[in-house]
């Protein structure tokens, strides 16, 4: 590797560690600020189950953590080539380094063969397993969960299963992917209590209600951090709220709350309307969802 090609390699490695720190994030302690999710923490492994070291550990873990991967095995294009698999269309890759050293001879001033050590190092992309179909099931293997999970609640977990939502538990985020149309949520283990899982399964399902093929609500949400995705994050706080009440758990403080608290001061100094249609959506939403109960549970709620 020539010597603009490894700078650019510290420089970009650098200047994301960089970035974490001044957000007061120390990378090296994310996997543990992330929760432990499915079983103990772990350095990432290469397809052969051989650990990273060094930076290749930070990178990874920050990758897992930004990208919501659980499994800790990684491979190149190539080696899942060589398995008969092949990286999913659209997903990207993550940078790691190979350093090593060249041994050259060279001649000394007396005409002598010396051998001369030159250090190089080298970037390559590499993909989590999760990013790549078609693997042997081995590659798939979760490590074993925590012991002494928190117990489930057994009204809030029939209720939910009842909604017949795509409920798929995976990664570190909360959140409703409209198009495909699920809900992605972390393991219950990863969560502090039972409660908080659930409620938390209460605010995405309120965001699942917006789906065309159900209340088809639309708030003018076309990007992350608009004023629509304000609105509609708002109805679905509002409705977790009412949801909590009615299967009485305590709603869960999002970890974001005050960047989402200033987002709603925004909407409704704007418009002395909008907290009044956002609990009538959020009303719609949670009448939905107990429509979705038998008849019985209907009844007693």
């Amino acid at each position: 590797m020539q010597s603009t090609e490894r700078q650019d390699v510290y420089t970009r490695i650098t200047n994301q560690i960089v970035a974490s720190l001044e957000q007061g994030v120390r990378p090296w302690m994310k996997p543990w600020d992330a929760g432990n999710m499915d079983g103990k923490i772990m350095r990432p492994l290469r397809h052969n189950g051989q650990p990273y070291s060094g930076i290749n550990i930070l990178m990874l873990w920050g990758s897992a953590i930004e990208q919501g991967f659980t499994s800790p095995i990684w491979m190149t294009f190539r080696q899942a080539s060589e398995l008969n698999a092949h990286v999913k269309k659209g997903e990207k890759g993550t940078l790691v380094v190979f350093a090593n050293k060249l041994t050259k001879t060279e001649q000394d001033e007396g005409g002598n063969d010396v051998e001369r050590q030159i250090p190089y190092m080298k970037g390559y992309t590499t993909f989590n397993v999760e990013q790549i179909e078609g693997l042997p099931e081995l590659y798939h293997t979760k490590p074993e969960p925590k012991l002494n999970p928190p117990q489930r609640i057994e009204h809030a977990e029939q209720f939910f299963a009842n909604t017949k939502a795509d409920v798929r538990i995976r990664g570190n985020r909360a959140y409703y992917a409209i198009d495909p149309d699920y809900i992605a949520m972390p393991p219950l283990e990863s969560f502090s209590d039972a409660e908080s899982f659930y409620a938390t399964v209460a605010h995405e399902s309120c965001h699942w209600t917006r789906h065309s093929s159900r209340l088809d609500r639309d708030l003018g949400h076309k990007r992350h951090g608009d004023e629509g995705y304000s609105r509609e994050e708002l109805v679905a706080e509002l409705g977790a709220a009412f949801l909590c009440c009615d299967l009485e758990l305590t709603p869960v403080i999002r970890e974001d709350h005050a960047s989402y608290i200033a987002s709603w001061l925004e909407v409704l100094k704007n418009d002395k309307r909008a907290i009044f249609q956002a609990a009538s959506h959020a009303q719609r939403a949670v009448d939905y969802l107990h429509s979705l109960q038998p008849q019985q549970q209907q009844a007693a709620a």
